[in-house]
């Protein structure tokens, strides 16, 4: 998939670890302005004991913000390096809501440890599946279940573990963008319409789930090429659609194209992926991997439900900021944590 990795959760010994995509190596580099840079410590003083991670205000935004996250751990690693600098960086990640993303093992205990952290914390969850049979076409998120009956299954398990807790899930990056692409081979073509109908119909199923099926951005396909893929994906069942997963596309070019897509589908609402769009789209390297760990990118608006646009249901951090889009520009493999670029996307979006 174009910038996201899958994410695995699980509950264990009391709280919330992140299975996948935790950083190997740990810290990477600062992006600069380290312990010796200008902004570094006064290293005659101790730095003041740093406040824990807590919820934003709920009627702003009612998503569950992981107070053990990645970015809250590699903050506290920076702090103690002495790199207050980096650690205040991190921690403008670390405060707000990003998306817990699936992974393909034990997906009910993944699913109801991160709906039940969510709900002990009076939120709710915000959750990404990311595990159709031949997915990302062969690029850097290859892979996903090994059939159509592994996929069914992984689905029911996901959908067990969230129960009648409130979870909003964002299905399937891609996998309607690569159908009405070419880029999946048509021998997988209807499975893919029937294993995503099946799957918004079984998530819906769920009394507190809403389900947002994956439209790809403003700069893959206009509306009209998307919306009759969209219709056989089962979006009519689904709660809406969602714009701009793991790119960068400013939030006006998402909200132009959600509209006019949402006109061809029925006046169906929308949310927009905001994680990482602060300065706009990369365009001075190969089109084709633009995507891909572009430089001075930034974090764009933080998770909000007051859009001011009824269309436009939320600005959501759904690609997690600071996990590599793939082994592009010097990133790690797709879904690792890259301290370096976590701490440029939070300066640059200061």
């Amino acid at each position: 998939m174009d910038g996201s990795a899958v994410r695995a959760t699980a509950l264990a010994a009391g709280a919330l670890l992140l299975l996948a995509g935790c950083s190997s190596g740990g810290s990477g580099g600062s992006g600069g302005d380290g312990p010796d840079g200008p902004d570094g410590p006064d290293r005659g003083e101790r730095a003041a004991p740093t406040a824990p991670i807590g919820q934003r205000p709920k009627a702003d935004v009612p998503y569950w913000v992981d107070p053990d996250g990645t970015a809250a751990r590699e903050a506290v690693v920076y702090e103690d390096r002495g790199d207050r600098n980096s650690a205040r960086l991190l921690r403008k990640i670390a405060e707000q809501p990003a998306a817990s993303w699936i992974g393909p093992d034990d997906p009910r205990a993944q699913a109801e440890a991160v709906t039940t952290a969510a709900t002990e914390a009076d939120r709710d969850a915000l959750l990404v599946l990311y595990n159709i049979p031949h997915r990302d076409c062969g690029q850097y998120s290859k892979g996903g279940a090994a059939d159509g009956d592994a996929y069914r299954t992984w689905i029911d398990e996901v959908a067990q573990g969230i129960g009648a807790r409130r979870a909003t899930v964002i299905l399937e990056p891609d996998a309607v963008l690569h159908l009405a692409d070419g880029c999946t081979p048509e021998a997988f073509r209807e499975e893919r319409y029937g294993l995503l109908g099946a799957a918004v119909e079984r998530l819906g199923r769920q009394p507190g789930t809403s389900v947002y099926l994956d439209a790809g951005n403003p700069g893959w396909r206009t509306p009209d090429a998307l919306f009759e893929p969209l219709r056989r994906a089962g979006l009519a069942r689904a709660d809406g659609f969602a714009v701009n997963v793991s790119n960068f596309f400013p939030t006006a070019e998402s909200v132009d194209f959600g509209k006019r897509l949402s006109a061809r589908v029925g006046g169906k609402p929308f949310v927009i992926d905001t994680s990482r769009n602060g300065n706009g789209s990369y365009t001075s390297g190969d089109p084709g991997e633009n995507w891909c760990n572009p430089p001075g990118r930034a974090l764009g608006e933080a998770p909000t439900v007051r859009t001011g646009d009824p269309l436009v249901k939320a600005y959501l951090w759904i690609k997690r900021p600071g996990e590599s889009d793939g082994e592009c520009r010097g990133g790690p493999r797709a879904g690792e944590w890259w301290a370096e670029y976590a701490v440029g996307l939070a300066r640059n979006g200061s």
